[in-house]
């Protein structure tokens, strides 16, 4: 069974800096990639980055530059480091492989 479960989320200052883990279960990471989704209050979901398992990266513009996404094969883990923090990017971020979602981690950037 898949599991998905995302860490690393908090509070931080526009500017700082955050990194969000994604541990693995079940998984078979091969095909699809893995990605990661945020979801802010009133917004819809939306698509932040993805890794496919050769190591190809993609990302949305609004985090082109700032955000890098990462894999460990070793651990299972998915990872974002996210730096040069907006407000705007205060949002549940979730992981996402296939039909399975993680059950998200709050990052909420304000000062």
């Amino acid at each position: 069974q898949v599991h998905l479960v995302e860490s690393g989320g908090g509070l931080v200052q526009p500017g700082g800096s955050l990194r969000l883990a994604c541990a693995a279960s079940g998984i078979v990471f091969s095909i699809n990639p893995l990605a990661w989704y945020r979801q802010a209050p009133g917004k819809q979901r939306e698509l932040v980055a993805l890794i496919y398992s050769d190591g190809t990266t993609d990302y949305a513009e609004s985090v082109k530059g700032r955000f890098s996404v990462s894999y460990d094969g070793h651990k299972n883990e998915m990872y974002l480091q996210m730096s040069s923090l907006r407000p705007d990017d205060t949002a549940v971020y979730y992981c996402f492989l296939s039909d399975y979602w993680g059950q998200g981690t709050q990052v909420t950037v304000s000062s």
